[in-house]
């Protein structure tokens, strides 16, 4: 499809809403081809929340729930790209049997794809033993396993080993290999070079957008004020953009700390919280959200997806260069098995990570498995990426799933977190589906959480949503004081059903400015128990809680695309 997707109509919009209700009520189609999925015979005695009448009229500009109708890769595309195979790491020397050190092969043949632009990496089934990291470094490039019951890497050393120990830009001994790097990692040649140069150096080496010093990028061109919602910006010179070019909308904060207020929902509670004392907040802005182009026309400039804030003139709205992203490449079909370990204590973990997305858009993973790790699947700096039928098993981990340092608009659908192969040993922490630093309309819908919780790691993510989830709510939330409140505002959580019946971050309209809790099972407080991070009036709403019924949506990221498909069609 051409650029017309972003040519929505709020007519064409409520129209297709008024369509998809009338199926929910009279038998209309539905995906039911997993646990907690609505079927026809369900949807007959659905009950409709009030709240998502009122967000089919203002689906964009909603105050509680986001609109992410667009997350994932390629704007939440159904379908990966199928790139041409051009290698086979056996031709490489990687060899199935678990016998030698198949990494350096299995560099090799990705490197060769780099070289020729792009292209899949085949991995035959079988075991193949894995003594450092792999890393995918070039655009377009695709890792393909022939399943993940069928192709294992069996990872035999940490990140600890093989790099260096990367220590906390906070100080202490804690390690940052508790929360970023992958044994698959995902990161443009560009910035790989400077977080492993700094590593070395026992430098931190800053993970987001921009680099160290937030230098490392060129203004495009000044924006105009546009109000949250809003697909398209005028510029003030649109010679250097064009359509498909990837950009950084860039926000920084003033004196008052307005961004971060207006992050939080505005209002008097953000506008009396002391935001100047959190000093690991602040080193987050300014706010970095990178987006394509669709369509440039004059001054005109439109987007691939709406404006996630309002553009401000005190907040000096750019549109900037990137570093280098890694686009279009993606991890299919295998298993990262690594050598059974003790979980380490809290923040002390050696860097037995699974795959890891960094300064990546547009990339994905998908039928991925991941054993016996400290930390799952990372998203750091990461936007407009896909996991898609990914698990976390084996002995337990502190991050099954993270999102941190400006990660936005991604999508994790169909995921597992298994219950732990082995009793968690004192001191070590377990988490579940992290968010934080200033990550924003973020997606984790269709979910099998045997344990773990939803875990809003401070850093004030906001707009973020968890739907059509089943958790073991066992897990415990993080997040230094110092990184400010736990949710900024229009976090949701949709048809969530948690089986210990345990509240703490599932039900969170005591606690998140301007959230929508709807279709929760009932719960009781126990265990860590939260209070808000702001005073007053949280405006926030509490729907279906407690019902035994089928609440429709069922889930709210597919009712969003279903809402706006006529209009937006498939990329």
């Amino acid at each position: 499809m051409g650029n017309e997707h972003v040519g929505i109509s709020r007519r064409g919009l409520i129209a297709g809403a008024t369509a998809v209700t009338a199926g929910a009520v009279t038998g209309g189609t539905a995906r039911a081809s997993t646990p907690g999925t609505a079927t026809r015979k369900d949807m007959h005695a659905a009950e409709i929340p009030a709240i998502w009448r009122e967000f089919v009229k203002s689906p964009f500009t909603h105050p509680q729930i986001p609109y992410v109708g667009r997350a994932g890769q390629r704007a939440g595309a159904a379908h990966f790209p199928r790139r041409p195979v051009v290698a086979d790491v056996r031709s490489f020397g990687a060899r199935p049997d678990g016998s030698t050190d198949a990494a350096p092969a299995i560099n090799r043949a990705i490197a060769a794809a780099g070289r020729k632009g792009g292209g899949t990496v085949l991995i035959p089934p079988g075991v193949y033993r894995v003594d450092g990291l792999i890393r995918i470094g070039h655009s377009n490039v695709v890792l393909r396993g022939a399943g993940s019951a069928r192709t294992t890497l069996y990872a035999t050393r940490n990140l600890s080993e093989l790099i260096g120990p990367y220590g906390s830009r906070y100080g202490g001994d804690k390690s940052s290999w508790s929360w970023a790097g992958g044994l698959i990692w995902l990161c443009s040649t560009a910035r790989w070079d400077s977080l492993v140069t700094a590593v070395k150096a026992k430098d931190w080496p800053f993970e987001g957008w921009t680099g160290n010093k937030r230098d490392e990028w060129t203004t495009l061109t000044r924006v105009a004020p546009a109000p949250r919602g809003s697909w398209t910006v005028t510029v003030a010179d649109a010679t250097r953009l064009k359509a498909g070019r990837l950009v950084l909308l860039r926000l920084a904060d003033d004196t008052g700390h307005t961004l971060l207020q207006h992050m939080a929902g505005g209002g008097p509670g953000p506008e009396a919280y002391p935001w100047d004392d959190k000093t690991k907040l602040t080193s987050y802005v300014p706010y970095e959200w990178p987006v394509r182009i669709v369509r440039v026309q004059g001054d005109k400039v439109t987007l691939e997806r709406p404006l996630p804030l309002d553009v401000r003139p005190e907040w000096d709205p750019r549109l900037t260069t990137t570093v280098e992203a890694l686009t279009g490449a993606g991890v299919e079909g295998l298993t990262v098995d690594c050598v059974e370990t003790t979980q380490s204590p809290h923040l002390l973990d050696r860097g037995h990570n699974g795959v890891t997305f960094q300064c990546a858009y547009d990339c994905w993973a998908d039928d991925v498995v991941v054993r016996h790790v400290d930390n799952g699947f990372g998203l750091v700096a990461a936007s407009a990426c896909t996991l898609r039928n990914t698990r976390v098993a084996g002995r337990g981990s502190h991050h099954p799933y993270f999102c941190r340092e400006g990660s936005h608009d991604n999508l994790v659908e169909d995921f597992t977190i298994e219950e732990r192969a082995a009793p968690a040993p004192s001191g070590t922490q377990l988490h579940g589906i992290n968010v934080e630093g200033l990550s924003s309309h973020n997606v984790w819908s269709r979910g099998d959480m045997r344990m773990g919780t939803f875990d809003s790691h401070r850093g004030m993510p906001f707009a973020n949503v968890r739907t059509d989830i089943t958790v073991n709510n066992n897990g415990r939330h993080g997040g230094d004081a110092s990184a400010g409140p736990l949710f900024g505002a229009r976090f949701t959580h949709w048809n969530i059903r948690v089986s210990n019946h345990r509240a703490g971050l599932m039900k969170i309209d005591g606690l998140a400015p301007r959230s929508a809790t709807v279709g929760l099972n009932h719960c009781t407080e126990f265990d860590q128990i939260d209070v808000p991070d702001f005073s007053g009036d949280l405006n926030t709403r509490l729907e279906l809680y407690g019902t035994r019924g089928v609440v429709w949506p069922r889930n709210l990221y597919e009712a969003q695309r279903e809402l706006s498909r006529e209009r937006l069609g498939e990329l």
